[in-house]
Parts: C-alpha cells; sequence; structure tokens
C-alpha cells in the first residue's frame, strides 16, 4: 500500500505540474480552458469558476490533463442525439444537456439534426421529436454543454480556440508543461539539497562525513581532516582525490593529512569495490558540505543541470543503440516508488525529480502526439507563413500517437518481464 501511494503521489504530482503549465499558459494567451482535471476517469466533483474553466476531481488518482477549447477536442453533440435546451429572456440557449443524470427546469426538449458551436453559434433540430416542428436557436457564447456524466462545460467558440491565439503563444503553450518539469525539478533538487545541509564542497579536500565502518575510519581519519596529498601527489580538489584514490584498490597508500595546526601522515588501504565491471579504491568518506543559503540554491540548480544533461547523454546512446530496456513505463516507476517508499522521503524526493525532468526531455522530442512535435508544427508554420491544415495535422497526429502507444505497450511488456518473470 505505501508504494501503491508513493506510486500515485510521484506520477501525479508530475502529470499536474506538467498540465498546469498548458493551462496557465493558455489562459493568458486567451484561450478557453474548458476543463482541468485532477485524475481520470469517472467525475467525483466538479466546480465551474467565472473564468469559465470547469474544475474536477476524477476516480482514479493518476495524473490529470487539460481540454483546451480547440485543441483535440471530440465534439460532444451528434445528429440525431437528443437534448434538452435552456433558453434566456432573449431566446438564447445558455445550456444544451445532453446527459440522463440532471434535470433542467423549463427546458425544451429536442432532437439536434444539426448545429454550429463554433462560428455560427446556433442549433437545430426536432421539438419533442416532432419531425413538423423544426426550429433553429441561437446559442450564446459562453453557454455550456452538459456532458452524459454531467460534467458541464462552456462551448468552445471560434475566437477563444486554440488556433485562434497568436502563433507565439500558442508556442509558448505547448512549451509551457515541459518548462514546468524542468521548473519543478530545479525546486525539489534545492529542497533536496536544503534537507541534506548543504552541497557537497567540490573545490576541497575537507573530508566531511565519514562511514565508520570504511577504511578511512579504520586508518584514523576523521571529519574536517583535509587530504594534502596521496603518495606525495598533492591533490587540491575532491574529483582529483577521488581519481586517486580510485586507482588504488586494496593497494596501501600514504596520505599527507592536514587535522587542525598538525600534518599527519596516515596509512590507509582503500576498500575494492566493483564499479562498472571494474574493481576501484574507495575510502569511505564524503565530500564537506558548502551551507550557504545561496551555495544550497546554487547547488541544487547545479544538480538540475547535471542531471539534465546526463538524461540527454543517455537519449543520445538509445538513438544509436536501440534497446528496450533502456526505457521504462509505469510498471518500472511503480518498481522505482517501492524502492524509494523503502527508503524513505529523500529517495522520493530524488525519484520524483528525475521522473519530471525526464518526462519533460521525453515531450520535447519532435514526436507527432507529443509537445515537441506540435511544436515543430508551430515552427513549420512559422516558415510557411500559414498552418498545416487541421485534416494533416490531425493524420500526423494519429499516427504519432499510434506509434507512441505501440511503444508503450512494448516498453510495458518488457518492464513486466524485467521485473516479474
Amino acid at each position: 500500500m505505501r508504494t501503491l501511494i508513493t506510486f500515485l503521489i510521484v506520477f501525479s504530482v508530475v502529470v499536474v505540474i506538467h498540465e498546469f503549465g498548458h493551462f496557465y499558459f493558455a489562459k493568458k494567451s486567451g484561450i478557453l480552458v474548458r476543463e482541468f482535471s485532477i485524475g481520470m476517469g469517472p467525475k467525483l466533483f466538479s466546480h465551474q469558476a467565472k473564468d469559465g474553466t470547469t474544475y474536477t476531481i476524477r476516480a482514479i488518482p493518476m495524473g490529470g490533463y487539460v481540454r483546451m477549447a480547440g485543441y483535440e477536442e471530440e465534439e460532444e453533440l451528434k445528429a440525431g442525439m437528443p437534448v434538452s435546451l435552456q433558453i434566456n429572456e432573449n431566446d438564447e440557449v445558455v445550456k444544451i444537456n445532453t446527459s440522463k443524470k440532471v434535470q433542467l427546469d423549463n427546458a425544451i426538449p429536442l432532437e439536434v439534426t444539426k448545429y454550429d458551436l463554433t462560428d455560427a453559434l446556433e442549433i437545430t433540430g426536432f421539438i419533442n421529436g416532432d419531425e413538423q416542428k423544426v426550429r433553429t436557436y441561437p446559442v450564446k457564447h459562453d453557454a455550456e454543454v452538459i456532458e452524459e456524466d454531467g460534467t458541464q462545460l462552456r462551448i468552445a467558440p471560434r475566437d477563444v480556440q486554440f488556433q485562434s491565439a497568436k502563433l507565439w503563444q500558442r508556442m509558448l503553450t505547448n512549451f509551457a508543461g515541459p518548462m514546468n518539469n524542468f521548473l519543478l525539478t530545479i525546486v525539489l533538487f534545492i529542497a533536496i539539497v536544503f534537507l541534506q545541509g548543504g552541497v557537497p564542497n567540490e573545490d576541497s579536500t575537507v573530508l566531511g562525513e565519514v562511514d565508520p565502518n570504511g577504511a578511512a575510519a579504520a586508518a584514523g581519519l576523521k571529519s574536517g581532516d583535509e587530504i594534502v596529498s596521496i603518495d606525495q601527489e598533492n591533490v587540491s580538489s575532491w574529483p582529483e582525490l577521488q581519481q586517486e584514490i580510485q586507482q588504488k584498490p586494496e593497494k596501501e597508500t600514504t596520505l599527507e593529512v592536514k587535522r587542525k595546526d598538525q600534518v599527519l601522515s596516515v596509512d590507509v588501504t582503500p576498500e575494492g569495490v566493483k564499479s562498472q565491471n571494474q574493481e576501484v579504491g574507495q575510502l569511505g568518506v564524503q565530500a564537506s558540505l558548502e551551507t550557504g543559503f545561496w551555495d544550497k540554491v546554487v547547488g541544487g540548480v547545479k544538480e538540475s543541470w547535471d542531471t539534465f544533461v546526463q538524461i540527454l547523454v543517455a537519449l543520445k546512446s538509445l538513438i544509436t543503440n536501440f534497446s528496450l530496456d533502456q526505457l521504462g513505463g509505469p510498471v518500472a516507476i511503480f518498481e522505482m516508488s517501492n524502492q524509494a517508499a523503502q527508503q524513505g522521503a529523500m529517495t522520493v524526493l530524488l525519484l520524483t525529480a528525475m521522473i519530471s525532468v525526464n518526462l519533460g526531455i521525453v515531450n520535447l522530442l519532435p514526436i507527432p502526439g507529443l509537445d515537441g512535435g506540435k511544436l515543430l508544427l508551430n515552427i513549420v508554420e512559422a516558415v510557411r507563413g500559414k498552418p498545416i491544415s487541421e485534416e494533416k495535422e490531425g493524420i500526423i497526429t494519429l499516427v504519432g500517437f499510434g506509434l507512441l502507444m505501440l511503444l508503450m505497450v512494448l516498453v510495458t511488456w518488457n518492464d513486466i518481464q524485467r521485473f516479474f518473470f
């Protein structure tokens, strides 16, 4: 249960923060956000704000989504559908009810024959299903549709649709999801550094925490000691110290150590440990920490950048030498959540940061169906001076989405085999 809760929290936080990026910049661009949902599946709760956005909480606590007007939406109405209309004093439709779960007062029953809720803003049909009584009603610009599950949404006239925003606004809205994932990663790494008490000082050879069961402790080394040289080779930074020690597994090594006002000569035998199929030396020490406020902030940003670069390198390796074992889906995330839940809150924060930056980078890949694919279409539009037709864009997105779903199925099956068989 702890693993499941950890998985749901990590996955939901990363996805909801991503979707909030799209939501925020869509709003700023004048695009109507019809729904902002936390969770998936059947609706548990909904509230429509004055700005027209319906906020919902759904039954399956995994991620969430944003529904922007005119943005890959399915139409709620179809010819032949029975609906009920609520009319205002100006004879305009203010609500179109398609749900059997909701009853509107003084509503007019209508069997829809045609409608246009985008440009003409009107709906036509048979009143009470009587084919002799055909009527067309004007629909108010901010009218609402009640969906089959009872969710109440604004209609999506042309002027508030995604495509009606300026190109730079659409590009920013598409980029905002991954951007939010990168910002979340930075915030989480900064939080981790603060919880750790500081950031490792790479420019110093002063010892921080000393493992009581390690080689350094056995040789009498203490926290605060500064290693000046290794076998008479001067070292001035932590990476230099690590490199020298790693080359001496199970070899007696002489360290020149500065302890307060004393200079000591200490003999130590680094423990041999396996790392990337080779044996390296290890003292069992950590670098001292820089504990200033800005040291921690800068350290968190640097950790975020280093992680970002490492993922790009791994992505390059994936492209040049593709293997499903280098990918992970929900099953892999669940397994990592299991390990993180057992190791504590710090590991959960680190896992969330890693998944967030991964999601941000993957979503920027120029693949149809992902944010990067949409940005690519925006760039094509900027070059051509006009957008690709909706039909062609729909086909491109559908093909890309199909390929992504196929890849997800393969990755998930591979994860199941790896972790359970």
